[in-house]
């Protein structure tokens, strides 16, 4: 009788099964897209609150005695830097730094018209009653180039009229009419509207 050699199967090392590796490769994209998605939006949240100006008290005035406009507001840094104002606009018109006098806040509440008769507000005109106190100084600061506001602080910002300049080029037509007031700063522009009161 002859014998049959038995075929010898052949050793191989078997590998992971196709599901386990298919597994694997979901779970090691999954966790990369988290990684990515969670530093996306770590880097846009830290950029959203390196600046953040909060603008209220928004107000433009024309003096039918005085014949003169003048335009306030009150910016308030709540970002987690300080912030350069470059410009600030009454009606898409830049106002010129000569008629920019400012004072800083602590006590927070609406800006009143201050006359500008008989001369513009200068140094020497004295901050509204309503908002001296001790840690303050008692006149405005009028500047010459861009104001700097720390984080956490606020300023009132005055525009004035001098010459032939007037804010946005306010007349006694406009009263009543709806203006923009812009606030630009190196990363962002900010903008807020309102009427135009008499005074």
């Amino acid at each position: 009788m002859i014998k049959v050699p038995k075929k010898r199967r052949a050793f191989s090392r078997r590998g992971l099964s196709q599901v386990v590796t298919t597994l694997i490769i979901l779970v090691v994209a999954v966790l990369l897209a988290t990684v990515v998605c969670y530093f996306a939006i770590n880097v846009v949240s830290t950029s959203v609150q390196q600046e953040s100006l909060n603008l209220q008290y928004q107000h433009v005035w024309y003096s039918t005695t005085d014949q003169m406009a003048e335009a306030a507001i009150m910016i308030t840094n709540t970002g987690g830097r300080d912030v350069v104002l470059q410009n600030l606009e009454v009606r898409g018109q830049i106002i010129p730094a000569a008629n920019l006098f400012w004072f800083p806040v602590t006590a927070i509440g609406d800006l009143p018209y201050v006359s500008q008769v008989p001369t513009a507000i200068t140094n020497a005109t004295l901050i509204p009653a309503a908002f001296q106190n001790p840690a303050n100084t008692t006149t405005f600061t009028a500047t010459t180039t861009a104001i700097t506001l720390k984080s956490g602080y606020s300023m009132a910002v005055y525009m004035t009229e001098s010459g032939t300049f007037t804010p946005g080029s306010i007349t006694v037509n406009d009263v009543g009419l709806t203006i923009e007031i812009g606030v630009f700063t190196a990363q962002a522009t900010y903008i807020k509207e309102t009427n135009v009161n008499a005074v």
